[in-house]
């Protein structure tokens, strides 16, 4: 099996000068969606061992707790571990007490969001600040690193279109998208839109919500507080159809002697050098073996043989409502939008 430590190199995240660790850690799972939060002492010691083994791309959203994730970070970021790590969070997607949801991208908001976020952080400054979701309404983004509160900008889950005309008004450095063996919906044009602007590229979800690492089974050890039973491709019609893409994935991997994950996550690093995956965890084990793909490398008939496996096989949506998809974020020119007023500055960023 490969096996860490393995040396994590450093990547160039877009063009505007970021620069972090050629794989990143998803936290959301540590505090919410995936089950009750885990106990704090032990994420904030997976945090260090993740930032001390090279991993230094923290990602995070004020919408997970909600705000409990980020206050987590906040504490796992005391005494001078802040200046080893590229923070990432997110805005956009507000929860109210009675657990609706709106996709919001008025700039008052944008601007109240980014102050809670620093707040609960504890840092002046965030590294790379997403739009979760699209609004229609986009604000202030441009202006809050013109202040010095941000230094980069990035979108979650927005269409090609969505990203050249954001790019066209201030650059954007980051897209986060889901890009898995069985997510790759990008690819047809979001993806190339990217590369031809120079925007990074940022895979969350790279091992299938889990499903790439221990295959249909994983659905038996779900609580009933993990939102992937609500997913559908995690539904009974649609699991079991699912479950060859895992078997050929694993019998691939003990052909070449690596877990399933770890080949799972080495395809999404073969993708090139401007993609960055961020797997989630909440034990130091499964981030060590994440680390060790690194080390896996892939044939060019590897990677098609892997891209056959779930090519046309796939049964079921990534999640449940278009609302949080990228095919939902469609902008029309912001000129036309109804009732939206230019600011002084001309920028809908």
């Amino acid at each position: 099996m490969a096996a860490a430590p393995v040396t994590v190199p450093r990547i160039k995240l877009g063009s505007q000068g970021l620069e972090v660790s050629a794989q990143g850690l998803g936290c959301m799972g540590m505090s919410d969606y995936y089950g009750p939060p885990k106990p704090e002492p032990d994420m904030i010691a997976l945090i260090h061992h993740a930032i001390a083994a090279g991993v230094t791309l923290l990602d995070t959203s004020d919408l997970y707790g909600p705000h409990t994730n980020e206050i987590l970070l906040g504490k796992a970021l005391q005494g001078g571990v802040r200046e080893k790590v590229q923070l990432a969070t997110k805005f956009g997607i507000r929860m109210d007490a009675d657990g609706t949801r709106e996709i919001n991208g008025n700039p008052a908001y944008v601007r109240a969001a980014c102050e809670g976020s620093l707040k609960r952080l504890g840092v002046d400054c965030i590294d790379l600040y997403y739009q979760h979701r699209i609004d229609t309404r986009v604000g202030e983004l441009k202006k809050l690193v013109e202040e010095g509160k941000i230094k980069y900008i990035g979108l979650s889950e927005a269409s090609a279109s969505t990203i050249r005309r954001a790019h066209a008004v201030h650059p954007i450095t980051a897209v986060q998208l889901e890009w898995s063996l069985w997510s790759r919906d990008v690819e047809a044009d979001i993806v190339p839109t990217c590369r031809e602007l120079g925007i990074g590229i940022v895979a969350y979800s790279p091992l299938g919500r889990g499903f790439l690492s221990t295959g249909p089974k994983l659905v038996d050890t779900l609580s009933d507080q993990d939102h992937r039973r609500n997913l559908p491709r995690f539904q009974p019609e649609n699991i079991e159809k699912n479950a060859p893409i895992f078997e050929k994935v694993k019998a691939m991997a003990e052909r070449k002697g690596c877990t399933a994950s770890q080949l799972a996550l080495a395809w999404v690093h073969h993708q090139g050098s401007d993609v960055c995956p961020i797997p989630g965890t909440t034990k130091i084990e499964n981030f060590n073996n994440n680390v060790a793909a690194l080390s896996v490398k892939l044939t060019e008939v590897d990677m098609a043989k892997l891209e056959s496996y779930a090519s046309a096989e796939v049964q079921g949506d990534r999640y449940y409502d278009v609302l949080y998809s990228w095919k939902n974020s469609e902008t029309p020119p912001v000129e036309t939008q109804v009732g939206y007023p230019l600011d002084t500055s001309g920028s809908h960023l």
